[in-house]
């Protein structure tokens, strides 16, 4: 199985792309994510969908606003409420986990490849090799 991030922006008009993703495939949605994280004095989120694999090709897709929106606990704002609205209308939690600023890593495919491990760790994506 392949499991890719697909990268649509940063959060601001990009969101409502990932929202329509979601609401237009409630069949293959599987989770709502919520990556914190804090490099300096700057905390932000990155908001992602993660679809069921497609069926032939077992490609798993998870599409993500990176590191665009302020951490929503700290400083409310619209666009994590549409996150989380959408979530309610779809019957799906929003799982929320604090990893690296993606600035830890020289390249964003490593970053990517991280989330990944920490989503194969935590059960929310399939284990290599099924």
């Amino acid at each position: 199985m392949i499991q890719r991030f697909i990268e649509l922006g940063e959060g601001y008009s990009d969101i409502y792309e990932l929202l329509e993703i979601a609401r237009n495939n409630p069949h293959r949605l599987t989770h709502m994510i919520a990556f914190h994280s804090s490099a300096g004095d700057r905390s932000m989120t990155s908001l992602a969908i993660v679809l069921s694999p497609t069926d032939p090709g077992e490609f798993q897709p998870i599409y993500i606003c990176r590191e665009g929106i302020p951490y929503p606990h700290r400083t409310p704002n619209k666009r994590f409420d549409l996150f989380k609205e959408t979530a309610e209308v779809l019957n799906r939690p929003i799982i929320e986990m604090d990893v690296k600023p993606s600035s830890a890593f020289t390249e964003t495919e490593l970053y990517f490849q991280y989330l990944i491990g920490i989503l194969r760790l935590n059960h929310l994506l399939a284990p290599l090799g099924r």
